[in-house]
């Protein structure tokens, strides 16, 4: 499926338009001392002509493992920052404006599709993207990603709870969430397992048993759907065999030694299920709806939570794997990135956005930043 509207250029065409351009590092800063060697990148730039920077003159096509971008939401306010303090929506002329916010319908999409076009030029066969965007336009963002990255790469339409409830008067439910949506470049994805550690809520709910010992445990079945002809998961296990249409789990010598071992639990009707140990239990499986809220006092407008962007780098990233922003803000994504030990490119257009990021990430590594906001690349 694709998106047509008006205007819509192909991707030679996008690549062709976007102007040639050099980008300098400063080399010595007015107070004598240098720029730190790091492999890092910060670019202020437009965006569209960094990246083309980074497949032409940077020879990152194809390098980059993971990207997560926070853009625009075609939401058409203005941004701003006051007295240390982000103005997350703002129509007035009050206080340092961050960024401006007013494209719409198919001029956003269009915006959005040329930048995505190039950010799949970077990333790696391993790699994925991660785009964060609102429910008003994040359905038509999802059938354009479709046709740039292929919808049988999407991975995930992640629901990110955002705020607390609100009791707005509206002739529609209360919006608490926004979406990230989750694509790969191929199947051979870089994937760490994230791992959530049980509450006693969860023990309490989805371990509900206590053998003899006051161990808390579940059971779960044996047998799994699919009937097979042959092998030792259809043979009889204590003179029963699996349901029409199942087999076993396991080979029948498995169930045995578990059996042996008091980890079978028999119904009073003879159905065997293996007892599953809450003490014995790393965790469980991250699933979709993501509860990660805003902070309560950013200092950049949509400044987002530290643990969503720990979360992602940890799970579709290796050491020394690069990770990308392009839409910086803060730098929430880079220094997300540096703790974790991956590799990082920045990219912000705005004044407001690279004093922050350099503000964030001093605590970091001090030596990776200065102070002044008057170069085009920091290396």
């Amino acid at each position: 499926m694709k998106l047509h509207y008006k205007n819509k250029k192909n991707e030679q065409e996008i690549f062709d338009s976007i102007p040639n351009i050099k980008l300098y590092p400063q080399q010595n800063l007015p107070d004598g001392s240098q720029v730190s060697k790091s492999k890092n990148l910060l670019i202020q730039c437009d965006n569209l002509q960094a990246l083309k920077f980074l497949v032409t003159e940077h020879s990152l096509k194809g390098k980059i493992d993971l990207i997560y971008i926070d853009p625009p939401f075609a939401t058409n306010n203005t941004f701003t920052i006051s007295e240390g303090r982000a103005n997350t929506i703002s129509n007035s002329s009050n206080g340092t404006i961050a960024y401006k916010d007013n494209l719409k319908g198919a001029n956003f999409i269009e915006f959005l599709r040329e930048r995505l076009v190039l950010l799949k030029m970077l990333l790696s066969d391993k790699g994925s993207i991660y785009l964060h965007i609102d429910y008003k336009i994040g359905h038509y963002v999802k059938v354009m990603m479709d046709e740039i990255f292929g919808i049988e790469n999407f991975r995930n339409d992640i629901t990110r709870v955002k705020c607390n409830p609100k009791n707005f008067a509206r002739k529609g439910y209360g919006n608490i969430k926004d979406l990230i949506l989750f694509y790969s470049k191929t199947d051979n994805l870089i994937w760490n397992e994230p791992i959530i550690t049980y509450t006693e809520a969860d023990k309490l709910k989805l371990f509900p048993k206590k053998d003899k010992n006051g161990r808390h445990y579940t059971t779960i079945p044996l047998h799994a759907p699919g009937e097979t002809k042959n092998g030792k998961s259809v043979k009889p296990f204590k003179g029963i065999l699996p349901p029409k249409g199942r087999h076993w789990r396991s080979d029948v010598k498995i169930l045995e030694q578990w059996d042996s071992e008091g980890l079978i639990e028999w119904s009073d009707n003879g159905n065997p299920r293996k007892k599953i140990y809450f003490d014995e239990q790393e965790g469980k499986r991250m699933q979709d709806i993501w509860e990660f809220k805003d902070p309560q006092y950013p200092v950049y407008p949509t400044e987002k939570n530290p643990s969503l962007l720990d979360l992602i780098v940890k799970t579709s990233s290796n050491e020394n794997s690069i990770v990308l922003d392009c839409f910086a803000g803060s730098g929430t994504t880079l220094k997300a990135a540096q703790i974790n030990g991956r590799q990082w490119i920045g990219i912000d257009q705005s004044d407001e956005a690279i004093k922050a990021i350099i503000k964030k990430l001093d605590s970091v590594e001090s030596d990776l930043f200065i102070s002044k906001v008057d170069y085009k690349l920091l290396i």
